[in-house]
């Protein structure tokens, strides 16, 4: 057996008592702290990104295809979804789902008030069972194959600000010559937490914008093109784009929304500050309680000298004694994590304002990968800086430190 770790067992703390076992529990506490908390910054943080960019996402896909168009408009110009670039759909097999849609500008009556809103048309392939995460209240909008359903749906924010109920039926007036309106049941409410999309997009049929733009029923005014994998977003921009009509342009949710997607990378600033800051004390802690533990045992280092033992064997010893002080601390401060974020993540017992945060709860995401660098970062750093306090021994005196009280 190696000598060094077999000393390194018997003056760990399950067999020391009085000062070295109370810094060896310290130093474990103080690394499984420090560990856990940056593992639960990690899975908070990817929650917050996670969740919010889903829900922008699902509402207007992580790409849009427009015609090119001069003015700012809230409406789109319509072009065929007979063109070049749906046939050639076989080519992009990262993306996962195509919707078509359109918009436009209207005024929304309630009992007493009128807010001015943007109805957003769906076609059938319109992912319902996608959307109906954000249904609050009522039923997903029924989309006939011929005619018109006459359907909507509000979000919670405009139906209480106009004092709307499930089921009331609403007049959507829209300014264009001559002056149309239609008459529309609300069907469902939904809450995205998303300003940008509940204060203003009421949820419709793109057959009735068709109808009352004058278009043929194969003419829309976008397509949203959702992918399986966001992370290579920056990847498939020029595959799609090399596809695209000549008249047509494709549209970034990241820059339609730069706002909110800027906010999210700050958030990554902070956590790698945050978690630098928890690692910088924990690995500090470390080697400080490795250098009491060698304080304390100077005699013990003394005798092992004065009896043949070489610097690189007391220095082993010691080093054995920081790794498995450094085990234990990984090992309690990952079920702390663990444990902890399980239960947020079951039972969302911490609770957010949706208005500041688009959500009503502290998410968790459990990146694995992410944990997995995280504990060999501490390790390997840990492991390095533990070689500092044991290159003391070489110093020390085996006659002076027998005579150290």
């Amino acid at each position: 057996m190696n000598l060094s770790y077999f000393l390194a067992k018997r003056i760990s703390f399950q067999h020391a008592g009085g000062f070295s076992g109370i810094i060896h529990r310290i130093a474990v506490a103080s690394l499984a702290v420090g560990l856990g908390v940056a593992i639960l910054s990690i899975m908070v943080l990817g929650g917050f990104q996670k969740t919010v960019s889903s829900r922008v996402y699902g509402f207007t896909g992580h790409f849009q295809v427009q015609k090119f168009q001069m003015s700012s408009s809230f409406e789109e110009q319509p072009f065929s979804m007979n063109g070049e670039f749906l046939k050639n759909r076989g080519k992009f097999p990262f993306l996962s789902k195509v919707q078509s849609y359109a918009h436009k500008a209207a005024l929304l009556k309630g009992a007493a008030e009128v807010e001015g809103i943007l109805l957003k048309g769906v076609g059938k392939d319109f992912d319902s069972l996608g959307f109906a995460q954000y249904l609050v209240e009522g039923k997903m909008l029924h989309l006939p194959d011929s005619g018109v359903s006459n359907e909507v749906l509000l979000s919670k924010l405009v139906a209480n600000k106009l004092n709307i109920s499930l089921g009331d039926k609403v007049t959507l007036y829209f300014v264009q010559q001559p002056p149309r309106y239609r008459r529309v049941q609300v069907v469902g409410i939904f809450e995205t937490y998303l300003e940008n999309f509940d204060e203003q997009v009421v949820i419709g049929e793109l057959q009735t914008i068709r109808n009352l733009n004058g278009w043929t029923n194969d003419q829309v005014g976008g397509l949203e093109l959702h992918v399986a994998d966001p992370a290579q977003l920056d990847v498939y921009v020029p595959l799609l784009e090399e596809e695209l009509d000549f008249d047509l342009r494709l549209m970034d949710s990241r820059a339609r929304f730069l706002d909110i997607f800027d906010w999210l990378k700050l958030l990554d600033t902070n956590v790698v500050v945050f978690i630098s800051l928890i690692g910088f004390v924990a690995i500090f802690n470390m080697g400080a309680i490795l250098f009491l533990l060698i304080m304390e045992r100077t005699q013990m280092i003394g005798l092992l000298k004065a009896m043949g033992a070489k610097n690189a064997q007391i220095q082993s010893l010691f080093f054995w004694n920081g790794i498995h002080i450094l085990g234990k601390g990984l090992l309690y401060g990952n079920i702390f994590a663990l444990v902890l974020g399980g239960l947020q993540d079951y039972f969302q017992l911490i609770p957010l304002d949706p208005v500041s945060y688009y959500m009503s709860y502290v998410p968790i995401d459990w990146n694995w990968m992410a944990f997995l660098l995280l504990n060999l970062g501490v390790t390997v750093l840990t492991a390095l800086v533990l070689w500092i306090p044991v290159r003391i021994i070489s110093r020390v005196d085996p006659i002076k430190s027998l005579r150290f009280n």
